[in-house]
């Protein structure tokens, strides 16, 4: 097989699982974060959790994601700058495809599960084209951010869940966590504000969510976001290719 008939292929695949990772939230749709009784340690109101509109984000990510596939296919299918990142990114969205039917089982193999696609995830847009950025990195960009965020929410909610500390203390270790691999990475990728963008909205929304509650939690979401912030709103200013 050429490599412009194997990229051709990968670009299909792209395409086959983004419509089936955007899918899978009109068989279980309405997925606004875990049931309290998915932990030994039931998780009525955790303080890690954004708040419940947090979640809208995810019709932009799978709009954009499948626009940028069908682009792909239809304008880039052999493209070899678009090559390397595309089995890295049907990894990803085959993972994602499977995720909330995992999420309504169990919390703890959809915490693992998250994790299981924000690695290829972020593999696929440090390799993602520097041209057509509106239609890869951009997209990836964003998907990435929010997974980001969200495997550490996943991170915080065992944690609490299963006893290994208190619900505020896995919130405060968590936004940290999040914090400092959100800014390295975002450090790192020039010209991507889009990944930063993502994880503003999610820490803004854990602010949101503990507003009358956890007020250490709340300035540490807010300083976190601010961080991320500054440093996207940098990347935004890096000449693009």
């Amino acid at each position: 097989m050429s490599p412009e008939a194997r990229n051709t292929l990968w670009a299909v695949a792209v395409l086959v699982t983004a419509v089936s990772f955007g899918a899978s939230s009109f068989v279980i749709p309405d997925f606004g974060g875990f049931d309290a009784d998915q932990f030994p340690v039931p998780q009525e109101d955790p303080a890690v959790q954004p708040a419940g509109y947090a979640f809208a984000i995810w019709a932009v990510i799978y709009l954009w994601l499948l626009a940028g596939a069908a682009f792909g296919v239809l304008a880039r299918a052999d493209a070899p700058d678009w090559e390397e990142m595309r089995p890295y990114l049907v990894m990803s969205l085959a993972v994602g495809t499977s995720w909330l039917a995992v999420a309504k089982l169990s919390a703890f193999a959809a915490a693992i599960l998250i994790w299981a696609m924000l690695i290829p995830a972020l593999l696929a847009l440090f390799r993602a084209p520097l041209l057509d950025r509106w239609w890869a990195r951009a997209p990836i960009g964003l998907y990435a951010g929010w997974l980001s965020a969200a495997s550490f929410v996943a991170l915080g909610l065992v944690l609490a869940g299963w006893g290994v500390m208190g619900e505020v203390q896995a919130a405060i270790l968590c936004l940290v966590l999040a914090t400092a691999l959100a800014s390295v990475i975002q450090v790192a990728l020039e010209g991507v504000p889009e990944y930063g963008a993502a994880v503003v909205w999610a820490l803004l929304a854990v602010a949101v969510n503990n507003l009358g509650g956890a007020l250490f939690v709340v300035v540490l979401a807010l300083t976190g976001a601010a961080v991320v912030g500054l440093l996207a709103l940098r990347a935004m200013t890096i000449p693009r290719a």
